[in-house]
């Protein structure tokens, strides 16, 4: 199983190791004593009528005052690295329903393959020499029937005390020893009680594998393929303990996150630095765009989301609520390598590059849609399956690319696009397209990956404003599509649904962090202003 070690923990590393000078030894640690913000529940509770379920009631967070990091040892990073790594199992779990352990399989002429191989190689002949030698040597036999006998308790539930007890006689290593010495040891008869155990044990989808080693007489060959079955029994094992504490770690993941986050803040003060950045740009752009339209704000040409009981103290400041959104809508827009994640969304950043991908290939391939209907005309465009062949094809060339290469995608685009166009004339007793028109086609088709391409920028604005839609948990479940993106309703439904469920989940947990922020920025000097206690 591969480590499942995220990037956080790299960052927290790094962060500590700049700002943080490595104790010489015996030098004694700095204490560490910021100020500790004064908790009013009672306040807390009355703002709570105010939300819209997407900020728990705690409260304030402890945010890192001026006053220099503390100094970590060694230790206290890789148990800091280990605790992160732990959280981000735990998001994983919560946020992904599909996570689960699988087999890891190296390419067969990687490095890794060819080390494995030639260890596992080794180890199996030598065992194969000792058991072939007169008298047998079971040294290695014995070590090998303790590790299955240890396995195979591993797997046992709570319930299982009778079968436990019968394992432990069956497989009573001090018999099997004394067995080995008098050169009575019986592996075929031992090997047959395990496979039955196996078999009583295992998933229904390892009948079938433990069912084939019954016919493996080789008793070396055999001894390696239990280990190789057992070690996919113990990961189904995790697997189903990961299944039964899902429900366990949805209803307790927000709690547990802030507490480890407010932890890793205690030592890494400066953990929030990238995401005050992402939100002083979010303001920014906020408060540019009230000024240019304050009747009709907007966010890059998308109406803004919805206002989730936020407040400002003048029309000319921007809500909190306004300005948190607006940087999530810049999530869709991110440059990698250009600008720093915020650090409360390093372990979805994966997942919404993705759904950016997503939301990238989605506007190409509506905009392709829309150009070919505009210049094919609607009685070729409602032919029978004329539309979906389009898609597909234009989904397929952009399949895997990310947004730099549109541009040589657009090309085969174009070309299979006229294919396709020309076929459906031909079979429909239709005459072809002139060559002016073929061009024009063509032409339009390849202008998409211009940023500037108006048919573009239309289809993407549109995009955004229904995924912003999916800011408000209330409003998640939207079906209603603005004009143009119905080819790709589909998709774009399932892409709403998981944007929508990785913000809500993100401003569960860390809301508190970003309204604190937000208050200095948009609201200085303003903390006991009613109403700015929540979004």
């Amino acid at each position: 199983m591969r480590s499942l070690l995220p990037p956080f923990v790299t960052l927290c590393l790094l962060s500590a190791c700049r700002r943080n000078k490595m104790p010489n030894p015996g030098e004694e640690t700095p204490p560490s004593d910021p100020e500790s913000v004064p908790c009013r529940p009672g306040k807390a509770r009355q703002a709570q009528g105010s939300r819209d379920g997407d900020v728990p009631s705690l409260c304030p967070p402890q945010l890192p005052t001026s006053s220099p990091p503390r100094v970590l040892s060694m230790a206290e990073l890789l148990e800091t690295a280990q605790e992160v790594s732990k959280m981000t199992i735990t998001h994983e779990i919560v946020v992904n329903r599909d996570f689960k352990l699988q087999e890891v399989n190296f390419s067969p002429n990687s490095l890794e393959s060819r080390v494995k191989e030639t260890l596992h190689k080794a180890f199996w002949d030598s065992l194969k020499e000792q058991l072939s030698a007169s008298p047998p040597d079971y040294t290695h036999v014995i070590q090998l029937l303790q590790e299955i006998k240890e396995t195979i308790l591993s797997l046992l539930l709570p319930r299982h005390s009778r079968l436990r007890g019968q394992i432990e006689e069956a497989l009573d290593m001090e018999l099997i020893t004394q067995e080995a010495e008098h050169g009575a040891l019986d592996i075929p008869n031992l090997t047959k009680y395990i496979l039955g155990t196996m078999a009583m044990l295992c998933a229904p989808i390892r009948d079938e594998e433990v069912q084939r080693l019954r016919g493996v007489t080789d008793p070396v060959q055999l001894l390696r393929e239990i280990f190789r079955v057992l070690d996919l029994m113990k990961m189904d094992m995790v697997n189903f303990t990961i299944q039964n504490l899902r429900p366990h770690l949805q209803e307790h993941s927000v709690q547990y996150e802030q507490k480890k986050f407010q932890e890793l803040l205690a030592k890494l003060p400066n953990s929030l630095d990238h995401t005050t950045e992402w939100l002083h740009k979010a303001a920014a752009e906020v408060s540019a765009s009230s000024l240019s339209s304050p009747s009709h704000p907007e966010v890059h040409g998308v109406p803004a989301p919805l206002s989730l009981g936020a407040v400002s103290r003048s029309s000319s400041t921007p809500s909190p609520m306004s300005v948190l959104n607006q940087g999530y809508m810049n999530l869709l827009r991110w440059e990698p390598g250009l600008e720093k994640y915020p650090e409360t969304l390093l372990m979805d950043q994966a997942r919404l590059q993705e759904i950016q991908l997503q939301v990238n290939q989605l506007t190409i391939i509506a905009a392709v849609l829309l150009v070919s209907s505009s210049v094919c005309g609607s009685t070729l465009f409602s032919s029978p399956g004329f539309v979906d062949r389009l898609k597909r094809v234009t989904k397929a060339l952009l399949e895997g690319l990310p947004h730099t290469r549109f541009r040589e995608a657009l090309l085969d685009i174009s070309n299979h696009v006229h294919q396709e166009v020309s076929e459906s004339l031909l079979q429909l007793g239709y005459p072809a397209f002139t060559s002016d028109k073929s061009a024009s086609l063509k032409g339009q088709i390849r202008s998409i990956a211009e940023d500037d391409n108006a048919v573009r920028r239309v289809i993407e604005q549109r995009i955004h404003s229904f995924l912003s839609l999916h800011l408000s948990p209330s409003a998640q479940n939207s079906r209603s599509l603005p004009k143009g993106l119905d080819p790709i309703q589909e998709e774009l439904l399932e892409v709403g649904h998981r944007w929508g469920s990785v913000i809500h989940h993100n401003r569960q947990v860390y809301g508190p962090y970003y309204l604190a922020i937000l208050k200095k920025i948009v609201l200085p000097g303003a903390e006991t202003e009613a109403g700015i206690d929540s979004f």
